[in-house]
């Protein structure tokens, strides 16, 4: 057993192929150590999203991922750090960085590294030289035997290879697309009919469901629940879809109500409102005015429409408007997704 080891990582996504390195590592030491840095940052990994990856799947284990800025801070609280290495710097920048960052921030030398790598070997020996005793390369699935997969070829077609991923971490690839409107503008039929064209994952609008359960009768804390509850929702589907996530309705919508009804909100539910989104369409109030019981007056749809029109155009939102029937509008959103 390994008192202490290391893995060195882009994690850029984090893979299968990670955690089974991961794991075995974890069954040899008693302590492992994660780092993560890529500069620059692979298109769709921000050090954010690794961040939560490693957060989510081993938040047993101690785990860096490293910034320029984050080196900044640290040698400006007086830690003796090198600048971060580009990644296709010369492989002793990166090593030395490494070791540097072992007795400076991690505050422990480490007795053994594993790679899936070639470098592994010539990896270990730098470490050794630099702290002064022996470290070890243990090599992992060296020709990807076991997870056949790398990170380059899901950054290629990361939906295509998705068993590969988590599906915590699939989710932060899912495109979600919100469809906004007034009342009886079609926003249901619709998500629910791409979702089955598209062979993926449609969520509904949580908030009917609660009005309904109370006969109508909602309270001022009800809206910022029915917000939450939709974006967990949304979270829960995106683990299950399939390149998009088609939401019925957004924060915003629950923001508009809240206002409408209360003529205030929560600043947590503000911060809701502001939930991005890959695609934005806006359903025209050009289908016939329907009342199931649940809607108000056509005279509030309109104004609905409105509002959302000058509220997507204050805060800058690119949105897409949707008129004519479910086919025309399936198509022009079919279109629009390329």
């Amino acid at each position: 057993m390994v008192e202490a080891g290391l893995i060195v990582g882009k994690f850029s996504p984090l893979h299968r192929g990670h955690e089974h390195l991961i794991l075995q590592a974890q069954q040899q030491c008693r302590r492992l150590y994660l780092l993560c840095y890529s500069l620059p940052e692979m298109p769709g990994c921000p050090a954010s999203l690794r961040e939560k990856w490693l957060r989510e799947r081993y938040a047993e284990l101690p785990s860096w991922v490293i910034t320029p800025a984050r080196v900044a801070a640290w040698r400006a609280a007086g830690k003796e750090l090198p600048e971060l290495p580009e990644n296709d710097a010369a492989e002793g920048l990166h090593r030395q960085f490494v070791a540097d960052f072992c007795r400076e921030v991690i505050g422990e030398t480490v007795q053994a590294v594993f790679t899936s790598e070639d470098y592994g070997d010539g990896f270990a020996a730098h470490l050794a030289a630099s702290f002064g005793h022996p470290v070890r390369h243990v090599s992992v699935d060296r020709l990807r035997v076991t997870v056949p997969v790398s990170g380059t070829a899901l950054r290629g077609d990361v939906h295509a290879l998705r068993d590969f991923l988590a599906p915590s971490v699939y989710a932060d690839f899912v495109e979600r697309v919100v469809f906004l409107g007034g009342e009886s503008t079609g926003k249901s039929t619709l998500s629910q009919r791409l979702a089955q064209v598209t062979g993926t994952q449609y969520v509904a609008e949580y908030g009917r469901e609660l009005w309904e359960e109370k006969g109508g009768a909602l309270v001022y804390d009800d809206l910022l629940h029915i917000a939450e509850t939709q974006v967990a929702r949304e979270t829960e589907a995106c683990a299950k879809a399939s390149r998009y996530l088609f939401c019925d309705t957004s924060p915003l919508t629950t923001l508009l109500y809240c206002q409408s009804m209360f003529g205030r909100a929560e600043e947590a539910l503000q911060r809701l409102a502001e939930r991005p989104y890959a695609r934005v369409f806006l359903c025209a109030d050009d289908f016939p005015f329907v009342q199931d019981g649940t809607r108000r007056e056509e005279d509030f749809r309109r104004w609905q429409q409105a509002w959302y029109v000058a509220e997507l155009q204050r805060r800058g939102i690119d949105y897409q408007l949707l008129s004519g029937t479910l086919e025309q509008r399936t198509e022009q959103v079919l279109r629009a997704l390329g």
